[in-house]
């Protein structure tokens, strides 16, 4: 997609959007020209499924923006994630929480995170199980140098839009369960829910940040 049409796409994306809604430009394997466009429309959150590449991208696009991790986070890469990354919306173990924590203690930061919900109870996708977020959440409340501010989970990435609908309303039932509880420390603030075929939906069912690439920039690049 040329860069002219990225900008129209964004546009019409970002004023698509209610009040209140954060978009996210879902950036993996997107070129520094695609993201320059994308943040020239208005686009003012990148996030990257891989730490590697997002740490090639800053170099070209850097702080003008924050930065999201919205893929599985790996132990061993839990400092270069927290020198880069604004927000990590994929946490879902003590020890990936843990780690965060430590380093970004280290770099006097503290970092906002979302726990990753595996709102399908899918053997094949990541993220705790809806049942299991309430205790994952105190533990990890208990931690100086990250907070949780939210819940974020996949959904389908494929097939009738109307299928993620119980996706994303078991996260909610979390998010306002966990909200009720008033945990100390914790912030129940965002729900990161949906993505192109299913970001209205999510949106519908209370989602307030929604991750979208393929609709932005066109087909991914090989």
């Amino acid at each position: 997609m040329r860069t002219t049409q990225i900008k129209e796409t964004v546009k019409t994306c970002l004023s698509s959007l209610p009040p209140g809604v954060d978009l996210v430009a879902a950036a993996k394997t997107r070129t520094p020209e695609e993201i320059n466009a994308a943040v020239e429309a208005g686009v003012r959150i990148i996030g990257y499924n891989y730490l590697q590449e997002a740490e090639r991208m800053f170099t070209h696009v850097g702080s003008s923006v924050q930065w999201h991790m919205i893929g599985h986070l790996q132990s061993n890469k839990a400092k270069r994630a927290a020198r880069l990354f604004d927000m990590i919306e994929t946490i879902d173990s003590l020890k990936i929480a843990f780690e965060v924590n430590r380093h970004c203690a280290d770099m006097n930061k503290i970092m906002p995170v979302l726990i990753e919900i595996n709102s399908g109870e899918e053997s094949n996708k990541t993220g705790v199980l809806p049942d299991k977020v309430d205790d994952l959440v105190r533990e990890i409340g208990t931690f100086s140098h990250i907070r949780v501010q939210g819940l974020m989970t996949m959904g389908p990435r494929f097939g009738d839009p109307g299928e993620a609908r119980p996706y994303f309303r078991a996260t909610k039932a979390a998010f306002d369960r966990l909200y009720e509880a008033n945990i100390p420390d914790v912030e129940m603030r965002f729900m990161s829910m949906g993505m192109r075929n299913s970001y209205e939906i999510a949106i519908e069912e209370g989602a307030n940040i929604v991750r979208i690439g393929t609709y932005l920039f066109g087909e991914r690049h090989k």
